[in-house]
């Protein structure tokens, strides 16, 4: 830059000179910002990010140069290194600027003020460095922290001479400071903390490039482990040692550079020093990349798919070489053979003969029955493992393949551990060559937050919830899945279900009826029977159908019930159906699946099994269900001591269609709830559905009166309980009777029964006018996820009713705008189902006008105007 930033001839400190140094600071702050330009211009260009990334290293290591010449004398015995990642020569548009000034301390306090006027001349230039100043002791004093010698291990001399350098170099030597063994042992429970906090997965919406499961962090720990154990902080070196073989390198290299790429990019998209792939950035970087949307994906989920793919190699490569650094260091261990072909080295499995698993497909799928066979080994051998990486190309498609080799694909899924075998078949790379349909969806996200996981990782969640089922001992989340899957004939048939449920995304059209395609061609490849590839397929083509019956109907409805039991038609159906439904939900986000959830499905299992054993020829009556459900009741009501008589009167206080629609122990609940009260009092009842988390059933009976359904649910609003059911019932003698089903906002810190019930005696007892919905602050991620609302107005089936449906983008409070909107309009609600999926929320009503009559056209146009504005209104920019 300025040649005449260049130390006196005679060796002595440079002037002070202010104003020079703020001429120079301008001028170094323009030369950078026209490199950064540059920079990013080649970038858009195209050209290759390893040469970026050194080419803003060597664009700041001239300024640094500079500044040090403007300010510390040659003879001043101070010496200037990178570290970090600085150090190693890579510096992303806003990454770390890491110095190390290296001295005794006699050179470092008579030079304490220039080395301030260097760091703050630095800063003025627009690079926010950071500098340690030590000595050689001190550097080994502070590497005892192993952060800190991970830093130190990656200098590269800026201002420094040879003898400098061996001075660093010894002083974090492992004779001196940790150890091979020791550095291992930390950076591995440092990784293992470090993944914790992303949940141990890649697959987050909005992933850390950096330090998150598979990311760039995990590449630079293998360098620090070479560094240390092999003296070589370098990947080649890896390759000469006989630590990695040439197709892992390869890949290995390729996934850094993708991450990379990304990483610079998103640097430059944020405008700051930014590592998480946030929302915000997502789709302007996928834009910055070149992706453009197509027929079958979004730009930003292509772009998206590309990370997830790379980070889960480095996952695949990291795992193994880490375990070979392992027992470099410990030493092969104890063998113990399993057969004449595996043994187990240090408790992983592992083939005897690496040439003999590369034969191919066959030798593959023994490899993995013997695994299974072995639940106590700790995984699967390094070395094997890298053989079988240089066999994937072998194994065909399955429908490339011979009969023998799908029927030993099928003998996986029968015998033990099935789960596991996908598991372990999809993270090694073997299910995608199988299912070339399976390597399509692997990685591939969709940008919504109702799906949080990718597509594959969801299958495989769906599949780790059927062994949860399988185990048989019970699961506290699912109270009723244990006991249905011990009627399964062949339970290899769900597990092929859940294995194709979702594998039809992302190829246009609907992803059910394609995976159902794909099912059938499979289980007809692989010799099914034609019932079981029905089954399957079946189960393919309609694996929402419950749950879409479940959340959007009203299965208190015996028509309802029969509609489904006339869809499902027979009980195998129906019990598959049933467990891959709960499978699915509680698989797609773990918000997603609670304690109302499993009870509603439940509930849809029983009735419909009911159905069917009754006979689609007969379906239930309302009067015959009234009839039992309260011969029911008040059985569990004399069981608990009240008289015919009690019972009589306590029934007579309900409306009918409440028998009709409540499960006998809630008839019960709230029978209790009455007794003693006056027919003009409003009572208040509040219980958990299920253990602490299960959320709560509400129930209100009061004088019936304009807005009350409003006040109630902006009374539960503000208590952070979010809705998930209501249902509004005009009672005997000009009274409601309302029911809520709803979930704390808040898990961890629950209302108390007590004070939901108290709560709402309250806001009843008073001027209901006066209660408002609260106004919150929207959460970030809604603004990208912005759903134009659609609101529909039609009559219901009984025509009796208004059918309202609203779809929108789902926020805090928004019911209970909602319900305000209708208390404004004089509307009545007579039902109410919430249904929530991600950032969409799909709510159905029954609603009347003040005469419980359906709404004509010109209040139903009304009420559209208002709820639009009101919708309007509350979102974010």
């Amino acid at each position: 830059m300025n040649a005449a930033a260049q130390p006196p001839a005679d060796g002595s400190s440079p002037p002070s000179t202010p104003d020079g140094d703020a001429a120079w600071a301008a001028a170094a702050r323009a030369a950078l910002a026209r490199s950064d330009a540059a920079l990013a211009a080649r970038f858009d260009r195209g050209e290759e990010v390893d040469a970026l990334v050194a080419g803003r290293a060597g664009a700041v290591d001239a300024a640094i140069r500079e500044a040090w010449a403007r300010c510390i004398a040659a003879d001043a015995g101070l010496s200037l290194f990178a570290v970090g990642g600085y150090g190693r020569g890579e510096l992303f548009p806003q990454s770390d600027i890491d110095l190390l000034v290296l001295g005794e301390e006699v050179a470092q306090q008579a030079h304490r003020d220039a080395l301030a006027r260097f760091l703050a001349l630095l800063w003025d230039a627009g690079l926010q460095a950071s500098q340690a100043v030590r000595s050689p002791a001190q550097c080994t004093e502070a590497a005892a922290d192993q952060t800190v010698l991970t830093a130190l291990m990656e200098w590269r001399g800026l201002v420094a001479d040879d003898a400098a350098r061996q001075a660093l170099r010894a002083a974090i030597a492992p004779d001196r400071v940790w150890p091979a063994r020791a550095f291992f042992r930390v950076k591995v429970e440092e990784q293992r903390q470090r993944h914790a906090r992303f949940g141990d997965t890649a697959d987050n919406l909005e992933p850390n490039l950096k330090d998150g499961p598979g990311g760039l962090r995990d590449i630079q720990t293998l360098r620090w482990m070479a560094q240390r154990l092999l003296g070589s902080g370098n990947l080649e070196s890896m390759l000469t040692f006989g630590q990695i073989g040439a197709v892992e390198f390869d890949t290995l290299e390729r996934e850094r550079k993708a991450l990379s790429r990304l990483r610079f990019g998103l640097h430059l998209v944020a405008g700051r020093r930014e590592e998480r792939l946030r929302f915000d950035y997502q789709k302007p970087l996928a834009t910055r990349l070149g992706h453009t949307d197509d027929a079958d994906s979004l730009a930003v989920e292509q772009m998206m798919q590309g990370f997830y793919r790379s980070a889960g190699r480095v996952l695949r490569i990291n795992d193994r070489l880490l375990q070979r650094f392992e027992e470099q260091l410990e030493g092969a261990g104890e063998t113990l053979p399993l057969d004449e072909r595996f043994e187990l080295r240090r408790g992983y499995v592992a083939a005897r003969d690496r040439a003999w698993l590369q034969q191919g497909a066959a030798e593959v799928f023994e490899l993995f029955g013997v695994w299974a066979a072995h639940p106590e080994s700790r995984g699967l051998h390094s070395m094997t493992a890298w053989a079988l990486a240089e066999t994937l190309p072998k194994i065909p498609a399955y429908d490339e393949a011979a009969p023998a080799l799908r029927e030993r694909f099928m003998a996986l899924l029968r015998g033990p551990q099935p789960v596991k075998v996908l598991e372990r078949m999809a993270r090694l790379g073997v299910l995608g060559r199988w299912i070339p349909a399976f390597a399509q969806v692997s990685g591939r996200m969709q940008f919504d937050l109702f799906h949080v996981y990718t597509v594959d990782q969801h299958t495989l969640a769906v599949l780790r919830n059927l062994a949860i089922f399988a185990a048989g001992s019970g699961d506290e989340r699912f109270s009723n899945a244990h006991t249905v899957w011990p009627s399964l004939r062949k339970p290899e048939l769900l597990l092929l279900a859940g294995l194709f449920h979702d594998i039809g995304k992302g190829r246009g059209g609907d992803h059910s009826e394609l995976g159902a395609v794909d099912a059938r061609e499979f289980c007809e490849a692989h010799g099914l029977s034609e019932a079981d590839t029905a089954l399957v397929e079946w189960l393919v083509r309609k694996h929402l159908l419950m749950s879409v019956t479940a959340q959007k109907q009203d299965i208190t409805d015996p028509e309802v019930i029969h509609r489904f039991a006339t869809a499902v038609a027979d009980r195998q159906r129906l019990d598959h159906l049933y467990l891959l439904t709960c499978a699915d939900i509680a698989g797609t986000s773990p918000k997603l699946w609670n304690a109302w959830k499993d009870r509603l499905l439940a509930d849809l299992h029983t009735a419909t099994r009911f159905a069917l054993r009754r006979g689609l020829e007969h379906p239930v009556a309302a009067g015959e269900r009234i009839a039992e459900n309260q011969v029911t009741a008040r059985n569990l009501l004399v069981a608990d001591g009240f008289t015919d008589a009690d019972i009589d009167a306590l029934f007579a206080c309900m409306p009918d269609e409440n028998f009709l629609r409540s499960r006998p122990d809630q008839i019960a609940w709230q029978a209790a709830a009455l007794y003693g009260a006056d027919s003009a009092a409003t009572v208040v009842g509040a219980r958990l559905l299920r253990g602490d988390a299960g959320g709560y059933e509400v129930f209100v009976r009061t004088p019936d009166r304009d807005g009350l359904f409003a006040a109630i649910v902006i009374t539960l609003d503000r208590l952070g309980l979010a809705i998930q059911q209501a249902r509004a019932l005009d009672g005997p003698g000009g009274s409601i009777f309302d029911t809520f089903q709803v979930l704390p906002s808040d898990p961890q810190n629950p209302p108390a029964p007590a004070q939901i019930e108290v709560a709402l005696q309250r806001a009843l007892a008073g001027d209901l006018d006066r209660l408002l919905p609260s106004r919150r602050t929207q959460p970030r991620h809604l603004k990208h996820f912005r759903i134009a609302p659609r609101i529909g107005l039609e009559p219901a089936a009984n025509g009796q009713r208004t059918r309202m449906s609203l779809i929108c983008t789902d926020r805090p409070g928004l019911l209970a705008d909602v319900t305000h909107v209708l208390r404004q309009q004089h509307v009545r609600v007579h039902d109410a189902r919430i249904a929530t999926f991600g950032e969409r929320a799909e709510d159905l009503f029954l609603i009347a006008d003040a005469d419980d009559r359906p709404l004509d056209d010109t209040r139903s146009e009304a009420l559209r105007e208002a709820l639009r504005a009101a919708l309007d209104a509350a979102s974010p920019p």
